[in-house]
């Protein structure tokens, strides 16, 4: 019996450790080379002056296979992330495009396309990919002209830099300026 007791507790440990191990926020999905072929739970976070940001998403990898007008369509929105909406968490107002943003929580998605992308900006931040997306709930729509690299980002990034937001992922990466109001 007591060993009965003991193997069941050993089980209900390594459960619980894989459970936790599967919740674990990555905050540099391309810091090592992973062999996973799920989308990976992620976040970035950083400061753009005084405000606090935190991007919340998951991490799609490249894994060999075509990703503009692939893995993800052209001229559609993009959740820019996999499974749930990407969010973004901001504590001060700020500008993007000069529209003043008040701090809050939203959604992040693009419209990739061959010359500009679309960013968008988005009140419903808690949905499942574009499934209830709706253009009326937009906050802000920015043209951003996509950068080619010759290094391939594995996983889909985001970046919280000096003065804007960034996102990689194969290789393109977009950039929208951010302006903290003060």
């Amino acid at each position: 019996m007591m060993k009965y007791i003991l193997t069941l507790l050993l089980l209900a440990a390594c459960t619980k450790l894989t459970i936790a191990q599967t919740n674990e926020i990555n905050y540099n999905p391309n810091a090592k080379k992973d062999t996973t072929k799920k989308s990976i739970k992620c976040a970035a976070v950083g400061k753009i002056g005084n405000a606090n940001i935190r991007i919340n998403y998951y991490s799609p990898g490249v894994r060999g296979r075509i990703i503009w007008g692939g893995v993800v369509p052209m001229d559609e929105v993009w959740v820019t992330g996999a499974h749930a909406a990407t969010n973004i968490e901001i504590d001060k107002p700020f500008v993007i495009a000069g529209k003043k943003i008040a701090a809050g929580t939203y959604a992040i998605f693009t419209i990739p396309s061959n010359g500009e992308w679309i960013f968008i900006l988005n009140k419903n931040y808690q949905q499942h990919l574009t499934d209830e997306y709706n253009a009326k709930d937009d906050i802000v729509r920015v043209k951003v002209k996509p950068i080619q690299s010759n290094a391939v980002t594995e996983r889909l990034q985001y970046f919280i830099e000096e003065d804007k937001l960034a996102i990689a992922w194969e290789k393109m990466r977009i950039e929208i300026p951010v302006t903290i109001q003060h």
